[in-house]
C-alpha cells in the first residue's frame, strides 16, 4: 500500500468503472490492475476496523492489524487512551510485534533490542554512542502513529490523516448501532476463512436476502418452489429486521391461530440460532419458547406486531434481571434501526437480533483471494466473564466446524468467480430494487479509484452505510 494520496483534480480514467448502477463490469473482480488501484488508492484512505476493544482491555495490551502490506499496532496506553503505530522499529524497520499479547510499558525490537514507551518515544538506543547526534534526534526516533478513532466497541484506522472523521463517515450505520448499544457487546466466539474470491464478491454475498430462496431454504415458509415463493417488501412493520421477505405467493391466511403462529416463529428463531451459532441467540430463543402460551389478536398484521412487541419486552426483562445492558428493543423497532443486517464502508457488517448480533469482517489478501471473519457477539451477565479473545486460524471455507448458514453462503463464491472469469460473461445485472447496495458502494470505490475529494465522498459514503436490500442511489459522484 503507497501513501495516501493528495487528490488534485478528479480523474475520470478508470477502467471497468460502472457506467450504468445495474451493470457491474466482472473483471473489477479479478484484473490484477484494478486490483492495485484498490490497493493504491482506496485502502490507505478509508476507515477500517482494525480491532475490538476488548481485545485489549489493559494497558501495555496490543493488537496487530495487517492490511495489504501494511502493519499497524493498536495498544492501550492507559485507561483511556488507545494508540495506533506503524508496525516498524524507527532503527531499520524491523516488525516490533505480530499477532497479539502483551507488554510491560515497552515495545522491544528483536533485531538490536531498540525499545519503544506506549506512548510512542524511543526510550532505548543499544550502544547510542555508536550513533551520530542528528540520527537520534527525539522526534525523529518516536514510533509514527496511525489515526485511530474509536466507536461501538472497536478501534477503526485510517491512513490518511486528512480523511474526514470517523462517525461522519460511517453515517448513519453509527446511529442505528448506537440504538443497540452495540458497544456493550462482547466476542462469544471468533472464526476466520481464507476464501478464494475477491474480496467485493465476499461482501456482496450479504447486501441482499434475495438469494434467501435457493441458498438458505430451511428459512423458507411454505412451499420450495421458487414459483410458489416471491421476495417482496411487507414494510418495516410487519418485519422489523427486514422490509423485504422470501414469503409464498399465495395469499397469507386472514386470521392466526395463537399457537400455530407463534409455534412457526420459534421454530424459525431456533433455525436461524442453529443455523448461525448465534445472531439470534440460544438464550433469546429460550425466552420466546417461555412464552410460547401468549395469546395473540386473530389478525395476521396484528398477530405479528403484538407478538413481536411482547417477545421484545420478554428478553429485554430476562437480560436486565442479570444486569446486562440492552437497550429498549421496542423503540429501536420504532425508530426503524432493527434491519437484521446492516453494512460498514468498506468492509464491515453489523447484524443485530433481539440481545446479540453477528459481524463480519473482510480483508483483500490478492484479486482473488480475502480473509473472511465471522463473530458471535453477546452480552454477559453481570460478574460472569467472556471467555479471552484468540486471533482464530483461518479454517478452509467448507470446513465442517463453519455453521450451516455462512457454509451455504461460502458454498456460492468458489462457483461465482469462476463464472466470471467465462469468455461472453461481461457484467453482473441487479435488481434495482433489493441490490442496489451491492450498486451503490462499487461506485462509491470508483470515486475513490477516481479521487474525488472528501467534500463528495463523505455525502455519497452517506448513503452506502447502512440496511442491506437498498434501492439504486444517487451518490452525486
Amino acid at each position: 500500500m503507497s501513501t495516501p494520496r493528495v487528490p488534485n483534480e478528479a480523474s475520470t480514467e478508470l477502467p471497468y468503472r460502472v457506467e450504468r448502477p445495474d451493470l457491474i463490469p466482472a473483471k473489477r473482480y479479478y484484473d490484477p490492475a484494478f486490483y492495485a488501484l484498490e490497493c493504491e488508492r482506496l485502502w490507505p484512505r478509508v476507515w477500517q476496523m482494525a480491532c475490538r476493544l476488548e481485545e485489549i482491555p489493559k494497558p501495555g495490551d496490543f493488537v496487530v492489524y495487517d492490511i495489504l502490506d501494511q502493519s499497524v499496532i493498536i495498544t492501550r496506553v492507559d485507561d483511556t487512551t488507545v494508540k495506533a503505530y506503524h508496525n516498524a522499529c524507527r532503527h531499520r524497520g524491523a516488525q516490533l510485534a505480530q499477532d497479539r499479547g502483551h507488554c510491560d510499558g515497552v515495545f522491544t525490537c528483536p533485531f538490536h533490542g531498540w525499545q519503544f514507551s506506549l506512548d510512542g518515544r524511543c526510550r532505548t538506543v543499544f550502544s547510542a554512542h555508536l550513533f551520530a547526534r542528528e540520527s537520534l534526534r527525539p522526534e525523529d526516533l518516536r514510533l509514527r502513529e496511525c489515526r485511530l478513532e474509536t466507536w461501538g466497541g472497536c478501534a477503526f484506522i485510517n491512513f490518511d490523516d486528512n480523511a474526514a472523521p470517523l462517525r461522519e463517515s460511517i453515517e448513519p450505520f453509527a446511529t442505528m448501532m448506537d440504538s443497540w448499544h452495540v458497544e456493550t457487546l462482547r466476542v462469544e466466539w471468533w472464526l476466520a476463512a481464507r476464501l478464494p474470491v475477491n474480496w467485493k464478491l465476499a461482501m456482496e454475498a450479504f447486501m441482499e436476502g434475495y438469494h434467501v430462496m435457493a441458498t438458505h431454504p430451511q428459512l423458507l415458509v411454505g412451499p420450495r418452489d421458487p414459483m410458489q415463493q416471491s421476495y417482496r417488501y411487507i414494510g418495516k412493520e410487519l418485519s422489523p429486521m427486514g422490509d423485504y421477505q422470501t414469503l409464498p405467493t399465495a395469499p397469507m391466511p386472514g386470521e392466526v391461530r395463537s399457537r400455530e403462529f407463534i409455534d412457526l416463529n420459534i421454530h424459525f428463531m431456533h433455525t436461524l440460532s442453529e443455523g448461525m451459532a448465534g445472531m439470534t441467540h440460544a438464550k433469546d430463543v429460550a425466552v420466546a419458547e417461555s412464552i410460547r402460551e401468549t395469546e395473540l389478536p386473530a389478525g395476521m398484521a396484528e398477530a405479528t406486531v403484538t407478538w413481536r412487541k411482547i417477545l421484545n419486552q420478554a428478553v429485554m426483562k430476562a437480560h436486565r434481571a442479570q444486569h446486562m445492558d440492552i437497550p429498549d428493543l421496542n423503540d429501536v423497532d420504532r425508530k426503524g434501526h432493527a434491519q437484521a443486517v446492516n453494512f460498514c464502508f468498506p468492509h464491515y457488517f453489523l447484524l443485530p437480533t433481539y440481545g446479540s448480533a453477528s459481524s463480519y469482517r473482510i480483508r483483500p489478501l490478492g484479486p482473488e483471494q480475502c480473509l473472511f471473519e465471522l463473530w458471535s457477539l453477546t452480552r454477559f451477565p453481570e460478574g460472569q466473564e467472556p471467555p479471552p479473545v484468540r486471533t482464530p486460524t483461518p479454517m478452509e471455507y467448507d470446513d465442517p466446524r463453519w455453521p450451516p448458514i455462512p457454509t451455504q453462503d461460502f458454498s456460492n463464491l468458489p462457483r461465482q468467480q469462476r463464472g466470471l472469469h467465462t469468455k461472453g460473461f461481461d457484467h453482473m445485472r441487479l435488481s434495482k430494487d433489493v441490490e442496489g447496495l451491492i450498486s451503490n458502494y462499487q461506485r462509491l470505490i470508483d470515486g475513490y479509484l477516481t479521487d474525488r475529494p472528501y467534500e463528495a465522498l463523505v455525502p455519497a459514503a452517506q448513503k452506502v452505510s447502512g440496511p442491506i436490500d437498498q434501492p439504486f442511489a444517487d451518490l452525486g459522484l
